[in-house]
């Protein structure tokens, strides 16, 4: 545990690593599956006949690298929930949040594996790659609450009712986009290694749905975006619905652009990269629906409150 009391400063700045560790680990997946070497090292927790340093061969290379990768982020994750049990003040939401990654990342590396052991059975890549997005996502709330102020005791709406539930809305499907991203990479040509099994669907056939959920959710996020500049809504909202929409739209670009262009590796880890930035800048904008308020502003402070969800609510519906 570390000697002194951790700022609060000092420790979003250990959350905000923590998370770019929960992005890169994401990559370096990919980049396994990509480049065929999901089975270089085919034994686990070892990497081959109980070597656990790969031989000097490019999968084996490839595979032992992730599993590195994989070791870094594990001290990185630990390091946020020492960080919250020394951060001054401690808070309860920032330990379970941080424990939550140590608890994701065993997970994570249990099952991966599981994917080894049953030669990257499209169930198991599928679910390590969902639950790598489960870790992202608790890595970002973990950074967006460890930037509220401690004293926070009311949380005052920044959108209207309506608009809430439709940010909700495109965070759902958001999901739902990632969900079918990962059938689609399972009934592609880039399974991790020439003898993993696939999907039994055609690409084109879940590359089609898979565009169709891409396009209503672009459709339903450029709705909130306007929506949300014709209320007023404060500029932090707007940001982050931009940054969303803008990141969306870049990753459907590459998308098609994969897809026409016969799925070319470099693409698909570029894709890969995108679908973790989505879901973050996703996650990001639920993060930004409220804005605390300190208690000691006292009862004025929690009356005005009130009234200023009352006039989002009456701008949602203007």
């Amino acid at each position: 545990m570390l000697p002194v009391p951790l700022t609060a400063a000092g420790y979003r700045r250990v959350t905000a690593l923590a998370a770019v560790a929960v992005g890169v680990i994401i990559v370096t997946g990919g980049a396994v599956r990509i480049t065929g070497s999901g089975l270089g090292c085919p034994d686990w927790p070892t990497c081959a006949r109980n070597r656990v340093v790969a031989p000097w061969e490019y999968h084996a290379v490839v595979e032992f690298g992730n599993r590195a990768v994989t070791a870094a982020v594990s001290v990185l994750v630990t390091g946020a929930v020492l960080g919250s049990l020394v951060r001054s003040p401690r808070r309860r939401d920032l330990v379970v949040l941080s424990a939550g990654l140590v608890s994701g990342v065993v997970a994570q590396i249990v099952l991966g594996g599981l994917t080894v052991l049953f030669k990257l059975a499209p169930p198991f890549v599928m679910g390590h790659f969902l639950l790598s997005m489960a870790l992202l996502a608790d890595a970002v709330v973990l950074h967006h609450r460890a930037g509220l102020p401690d004293d926070a005791r009311v949380a005052r709406p920044l959108v209207g009712p309506g608009q809430a539930r439709l940010v909700r809305l495109v965070l759902v499907l958001t999901a739902l986009v990632v969900g079918l991203g990962t059938v689609v990479t399972s009934s592609g040509p880039h399974g991790g290694d020439v003898r993993a099994k696939r999907l039994p669907f055609t690409v084109h056939d879940t590359a089609r749905l898979h565009g169709t959920a891409v396009m209503a959710l672009l459709a339903l996020t450029l709705t909130l975006v306007w929506w949300l500049r014709r209320s007023g809504a404060t500029a932090s909202v707007q940001r982050r619905s931009r940054l969303f929409v803008e990141v969306l739209a870049a990753q459907a670009a590459v998308g098609y652009a994969q897809y026409f262009t016969r799925i070319p590796a470099a693409l698909v880890a570029v894709h890969i990269a995108g679908a973790a930035a989505a879901w973050a800048s996703a996650v990001w904008l639920c993060c930004g629906l409220t804005r605390p308020v300190p208690a000691g502003r006292g009862a004025g402070e929690a009356a005005s409150v009130d009234l200023l969800t009352a006039r989002d609510a009456i701008l949602s519906r203007s």
